[in-house]
């Protein structure tokens, strides 16, 4: 992070690291509090006396509040204010997590799924808006890596800490203490204020905000929703699927195609700490996205054909990972030069729902591969995916001289 903050003034440079320290641990929790329920169905399972359908209803009860709240609650944020929401939104999801743990009952677990979808919803529009507004343009590269490899790390810990807490407290003590770590992050935004986000702080520092408020709908900021949307039903696929896909298309065991979608897993973070440095380098992130995915297509159509040996798939897999990793973001800074000013809440709701749609597709479209025996067709339309990734990167980076130009 010292790199953030080199060359600034000593006052500002503070007040940017605090701003990305805070909203990173926001988004470490976010992405910690997507895993806690996969991670306690065992116990659920048990406690509730219901089957997996039932258990993977929340999830879908989840993702489908999640998508239909996203876009508005980015109106919200750009309206009333970024930091604002950021700390309601993060108390919620804490608050959910304390109610089904003080009331285990099935209808307790979906309630809870639902408000935690909509606090889910909350924490793109906030961040964006917040980095956006709080980050000098020169360093918003690496801000974002930053940001989403706190995301990452996030994920990465949360297996381990909620099994530490089950072994610690029982189930619903972890459900409880997961709550918990919420209200402790909700704290630290309050104790250490960011400087907020929100259309009436953009007209205040002379942008626009009318112009954000009416223009947001923008055919650029559409074609991202899509983007988001191709770059989610290609990941989810082979991290969704990937193991059980190279178990039985591939005759790996189980250990080595964990460890394939780990190495893959590990590499897109790394990879996204590389590719702060590589977007703040360039003003071409579409051709980046379009760089590093077409690269991505050649290794998953070599992967989908071919049946290596596990030590280079291993290696095949890795590289894949970083260089999906390398783009994230370039991605973010197309959706901020999208961005009519004073709207960037709105902007990263809106293609950020491309995610949720993404959540929602994914596991029936290559669950349904798998049903048909075709493991090695995950990796064949993960492939077709990546290359519509492609195609719509250049379109939005063939479109933006003219959009800024009129």
């Amino acid at each position: 992070m010292a790199d953030i903050v080199a060359g600034s003034d000593r006052t500002e440079a503070q007040s940017e690291l605090r701003s990305l320290t805070v909203i990173s641990i926001a988004h470490w929790y976010s992405h910690y509090v997507i895993l806690v329920l996969p991670m306690l169905f065992p116990f659920l399972k048990e406690r509730l006396g219901v089957g997996f359908v039932e258990l993977g209803f929340a999830l879908t009860v989840f993702a489908v509040v999640s998508g239909l709240t996203q876009a508005p609650l980015g109106y919200v944020v750009d309206r009333f204010g970024a930091r604002r929401l950021l700390t309601l939104g993060v108390c919620l999801g804490g608050a959910a997590f304390v109610l089904l743990g003080m009331n285990l009952s099935y209808p307790w677990l979906i309630a809870s799924a639902a408000l935690l979808g909509l606090a889910n919803s909350v924490y793109h529009p906030s961040d964006y808006a917040l980095l956006a507004a709080n980050i000098d343009g020169k360093r918003i590269g690496r801000a974002f890596s930053i940001h989403t490899f706190s995301g990452f790390l996030g994920g990465a810990v949360a297996p381990a800490i909620v099994a530490l807490l089950v072994a610690m407290v029982g189930g619903a003590g972890a459900l409880m203490a997961s709550g918990a770590i919420g209200f402790l992050v909700a704290l630290l935004i309050v104790a250490f204020p960011i400087p907020e986000a929100s259309a009436a702080t953009a007209s205040a520092n002379g942008a626009d905000a009318d112009a954000g408020s009416s223009g947001v709908l923008t055919p650029a900021i559409l074609m991202l929703a899509v983007f988001f949307m191709l770059l989610g039903l290609s990941n989810s696929g082979i991290s969704t699927f990937g193991v059980v896909s190279l178990m039985t298309g591939y005759g790996l065991l189980f250990s080595t195609a964990n460890i394939a979608l780990t190495a893959y897993l590990g590499a897109s973070a790394v990879g996204v700490l590389a590719g702060g440095f590589l977007a703040d380098r360039t003003h071409r992130h579409g051709d980046v996205a379009a760089a590093c995915f077409a690269a991505n297509v050649v290794i998953i159509v070599l992967i989908a054909l071919l049946t290596p040996h596990p030590a280079l798939l291993i290696a095949m897999m890795t590289l894949a990972g970083f260089l999906g990793g390398v783009i994230a973001p370039s991605r973010d800074m197309l959706v901020r030069k999208a961005a009519p000013p004073g709207a960037a809440g709105r902007a990263f709701g809106i293609v950020s729902t491309g995610f949720n749609m993404s959540g929602i597709i994914s596991p029936l479209l290559f669950g349904w591969i798998m049903d048909q025996s075709m493991p090695r067709g995950v990796f064949w339309l993960a492939a077709c995916f990546m290359a519509l990734t492609v195609l719509l990167a250049l379109v939005t980076e063939r479109r933006r001289p003219a959009t800024e130009a009129a």
